[in-house]
């Protein structure tokens, strides 16, 4: 069963730098649609940054600028680039693709588990 499995996240002080990665856990038939989100505590997850198999990007306003998404469509797997981190990016970050397991099926979406971000001085 494919899964999607997210690495890099940590603490870091207000202005410094991180980098997720994520990649499933074996090869789908197809990867579509990227992306990372963020749910803080006593918020609702919100969409950080998205990629197609395009190459095409897209970002929330808040961190524009910022962040950079990337993918890597041969090895199915999709990186956030942090940087000027603040305190307010604090949150669970998660990987999300859409994917089409086996030839023959609907492409649905896929979760990571989540890497907490923490940025405090």
């Amino acid at each position: 069963q494919v899964q999607l499995v997210e690495s890099g996240g940590g603490l870091v002080q207000p202005g410094g730098s991180l980098r997720l990665s994520c990649k499933t856990s074996e090869r789908p038939f197809r990867v579509n649609d990227m992306g990372w989100y963020r749910q803080a505590p006593g918020k609702q997850r919100e969409l950080v940054a998205g990629i197609t198999a395009g190459g095409r990007t897209n970002y929330a306003d808040s961190v524009k600028g910022r962040f950079t998404i990337s993918r890597n469509n041969a090895e199915n797997t999709v990186d956030l680039q942090m940087n000027s981190l603040k305190p307010e990016d604090t949150a669970v970050y998660h990987c999300n693709a859409q994917i089409v397991a086996h030839w023959g099926e609907s492409a649905r979406p896929y979760w990571g588990q989540g890497t907490q971000v923490t940025v405090s001085s």
